[in-house]
């Protein structure tokens, strides 16, 4: 019965304007509502619905794998988050500098207030969080890890940070991949910013 209905609809809309009067316009649009002559349709736009897998469909290892990710990615979110917000007020008062003396001298009174307030946290980070964590700054902040120590610390600190990244398995370079390889971290940050989680 709907599809019959909805075909007629679809059918009838071409038509609906020759029954008017000449001096009006065939529709007009007002307050989300679309008028379409004596008949009115009202318009909402809904937001994009994303489809993940529900746990009945995965296995028990992966349910695991699942909840060891939750829990891995609701310890780093909030300091990639917080990451992208200095590292864009650092990166406005890096650039009002002239000198090459005055930013050097910057970025090493930067390096030390963050040491001396996070580095307890990230010390106490497994590999695992580390590699979620330099894959979410590049998500919040669309530079990868090792453009950041570029930009601010030169290509050759970025070069010895990578080294000694790739030593403990982490790579500096990486990007967030939300389609495809980073799928189940993106469902886990949907749920973290509509609060499910």
């Amino acid at each position: 019965m709907i599809k019959w209905f909805s075909l007629l609809v679809v059918l009838w809309l071409p038509f609906a304007g020759f029954g008017q009067r000449k001096d009006l316009p065939p529709y007009r649009y007002e307050n989300h509502i679309f008028i379409l002559g004596p008949d009115s349709l009202p318009h909402v736009l809904l937001p994009d619905i994303t489809v993940y897998p529900q746990s009945k469909d995965m296995s028990r290892r992966q349910v695991r794998q699942y909840n060891a990710l939750e829990l891995k990615v609701k310890k780093v979110y909030p300091i990639a988050k917080l990451a992208a917000i200095k590292i864009g007020e650092y990166n406005k008062v890096y650039l009002s500098f002239k000198s090459d003396r005055e930013r050097k001298n910057y970025v090493k009174n930067i390096e030390k207030e963050l040491f001396a307030e996070y580095e307890s946290e990230i010390r106490t980070m497994t590999v695992s969080q580390g590699r979620i964590l330099i894959k979410l700054i590049d998500r919040e902040t669309g530079k990868s890890s090792f453009e950041i120590i570029k930009e601010f610390k030169g290509g050759f600190n970025a070069f010895i940070w990578q080294s000694v990244a790739r030593i403990f398995g982490h790579n500096l370079k990486s990007e967030y991949d939300a389609a495809n390889e980073d799928r189940m971290i993106e469902y886990i940050i949907w749920q973290i910013d509509q609060g499910i989680i």
